[in-house]
């Protein structure tokens, strides 16, 4: 081996070391602030843990996710080296004044070496965000973060104050509203135990356990396969919060298994496209945006839960009537019996699973300890995986999981830290609050015309931003206007979220529909396309349940229940419509598949009179194709 070839073999195999250390040092300042029964009175003040936390991922995020990924330049790994020794330093060089800084005002106006190292922060926060995201979130952040600079001399509502390169740096690096605003103290107080449970809940199988678990219950039913993706993708993917990782644990599964019963590539890529990205609406733990989302409405995390609870069930049960009336139209069976698991091989996995999950939720929503509730369901699974000889062998892969967790810590706060660069500057500029004002006087009242503002915004935002990252510049600038047209606040952050989560589904960005076609062997464009239509309650829902918080949970018991019986009616008309199938009847022909549609939608608008006129129209179709016998095929 020649000295080239060796040099970044090496330098890669010393990158994972140090990420491994580093990871590890993260993890445990982070469960010495979080869970203080460990280490009584060992924590350091709220601002030295975010400089010491940030410092030590950041560092992660130059090794984990290198500017040459291929570990052919040497120089280019030594800039990651520098960087990555110039993100640790400094932020232990804020951690050890973070009292100082917090009383002697050095956010507005900090000494010269300080703002040395604000400088050089601010600027790797932005590299962070480009090696974590992509170079269309860097480009968004940098530009937002250099805004307040230019700030007098923007016309009409994006005017506002103007801050020098000191005072802009001191700002972000120093202050409270930027770089360790919102987003990163989420992620610091609540999140970090999350990522971790749904790493080590990964590595301990818990993608392959959901998939029996479904396949032994809904398997041999008509369309089994397709059955089994949505069940095993939504168990698995509401708990790790991650819709391209819960396509590559379950897809390699479910798509091969649905192509085996007869579902095309493109139709069994696109619905373990769509019950994966619902996973991430799917209480209880819904992933990173979901927390940011108690914390912008100041509420527990239990109501967002209790609010997301209705939609999700709404949208999953939408794709299994349709992928039923798919099977039933196409005539296909369910699984072959060999496939299907034995009720006792599905009961030997389940303990450890189960066992974690119930803590979890005892401690989440009866408890009510949201920071210390991923913690102990995640002691559960290393303890149990510990006693258990089916588990041991992969708990006692500690590197990896500490790397993977690392990896997976990293990358969100790399990107949060550069999001919080546009919090920051929209903070300080006064900005995001006047566009909320303009927004609705644009809008001259109209609660349907600032709907469609905001669902386009967040669509669109969604293409080029990680769902948490569009989400918090939305909750800033977007949500407020929302709430002054008079709408319900959950419901208005819900809506923001889900329409931000449609990039994922729909051409030409369609990141999970591109993965589970790769994953699938099937057109991408066209899995796109399919995922669409198999996800269109995604476009709609939203809309109804601002302007029927009933769908939320935000209403007297007696008119939510009559809101999710309606829904729920009109969810199996829309999948019929969509599919061509209508239960107890048989196929539709185009133009009644059109009418049925219409009905749902009439069902979905909260009016009684709709309501009537909605299931008035789909009786109609349901007696007149009973009469006149199915279309023909």
């Amino acid at each position: 081996m020649t000295d080239a070839e060796f040099r970044p073999s090496a330098m890669m195999r010393a990158a994972r070391v140090v990420v491994i250390i580093l990871s590890a040092i993260g993890i445990a300042i982070a469960m010495v602030q979080t869970l203080p029964i460990i280490s009584p009175g060992l924590r350091p003040i709220t601002s030295a843990y975010y400089y010491s936390l940030l410092g030590v991922f950041l560092a992660v995020v130059f090794l984990k996710f290198p500017s040459d990924r291929q570990g052919r330049a040497t120089w280019l790994w030594i800039a990651d080296w520098i960087m990555a020794a110039l993100a640790l330093v400094i932020c232990l060089y804020f951690a050890t004044l973070a009292r100082k800084i917090m009383t002697a005002g050095w956010s507005f106006s900090a000494p010269f070496w300080p703002t040395v190292g604000a400088s050089i922060l601010f600027l790797l926060c932005i590299e962070a965000v480009r090696r974590s995201a992509g170079m269309i979130l860097a480009i968004v952040c940098a530009v937002f973060g250099f805004y307040p600079m230019v700030a007098d001399s923007m016309p009409g509502v994006l005017w506002g104050n103007q801050f020098t390169w000191n005072a802009l740096v001191a700002g972000h690096a120093l202050g409270t509203e930027s770089i360790i605003g919102i987003p990163f103290r989420v992620v610091a107080d609540l999140l970090i135990g999350y990522i971790i449970f749904g790493v080590v809940l990964a590595l301990l199988g818990g993608g392959e356990f959901f998939m029996a678990l479904a396949l032994k219950l809904l398997g041999r039913t008509r369309g089994g396969p397709a059955k089994v993706a949505i069940v095993a993708s939504s168990l698995f993917g509401s708990l790790s919060g991650s819709v391209v990782s819960n396509i590559i644990t379950t897809g390699t599964f479910t798509i091969p298994s649905m192509k085996k019963a007869g579902y095309s590539p493109h139709y069994a890529s696109a619905v373990e496209a769509c019950a994966s990205t619902g996973g991430t609406l799917m209480p209880p733990i819904m992933g990173a945006a979901a927390f940011l989302m108690a914390t912008f409405l100041a509420v527990p995390y239990g109501e967002v839960i209790a609010a997301a609870v209705i939609p999700s069930l709404l949208f999953y049960a939408a794709l299994l009537l349709q992928a039923d009336c798919y099977a039933a139209r196409n005539d296909l069976q369910g699984a072959d019996a060999e496939d299907i698991p034995s009720g006792r091989s599905v009961l030997r996995q389940s303990w450890i699973f189960v066992a974690a999950l119930a803590v979890l939720i005892y401690v989440l929503l009866v408890l009510r300890l949201e920071s210390y509730a991923p913690w102990y369901a995640t002691g559960v699974l290393i303890v149990g995986g510990l006693l258990d000889p089916l588990y041991r062998a992969r708990v006692l892969g500690f590197a990896r999981m500490i790397e993977e967790s690392g990896a997976a810590l990293a990358h969100l706060i790399g990107i949060l830290a550069g999001v919080g660069l546009v919090v920051g500057a929209l903070s300080i500029t006064g900005v995001g609050s006047a566009f909320a004002r303009e927004l609705v006087q644009y809008a001259n009242g109209n609660v349907y015309l600032l709907l469609f503002y905001g669902g386009l915004t967040s669509f669109v935002l969604g293409m080029g931003m990680t769902v948490s990252a569009c989400y918090v510049f939305l909750a800033i600038i977007l949500a407020p206007a929302l709430v002054q047209a008079g709408l319900n606040p959950m419901a208005s952050h819900l809506y923001i979220l889900y329409w931000g989560m449609l990039s994922y589904i729909t051409p030409p960005v369609a990141l999970a529909a591109i993965t589970a076609a790769s994953v699938g062997k099937a057109d991408a464009m066209k899995t796109g396309f399919t995922a669409m239509r198999l996800g269109i309650i995604l476009f709609i829902l939203p809309v109804f349940f601002v302007l029927e918080p009933a769908l939320i949970g935000q209403a007297d018991a007696i008119h939510v229940a009559t809101a999710v019986l309606t829904a729920g009616f009109s969810v199996a008309l829309l999948s019929a419509g969509l599919s061509g199938w209508l239960y107890f009847s048989g196929r539709l022909s185009m133009v009644e598949r059109v009418i049925v549609i219409g009905a749902a939608l009439l069902g979905l608008y909260p009016e009684p009179i709709s309501d009537i006129v909605g299931v008035a129209v789909a009786l109609g179709v349901f007696a007149l194709h009973r009469f006149r016998g199915p279309a023909p095929a």
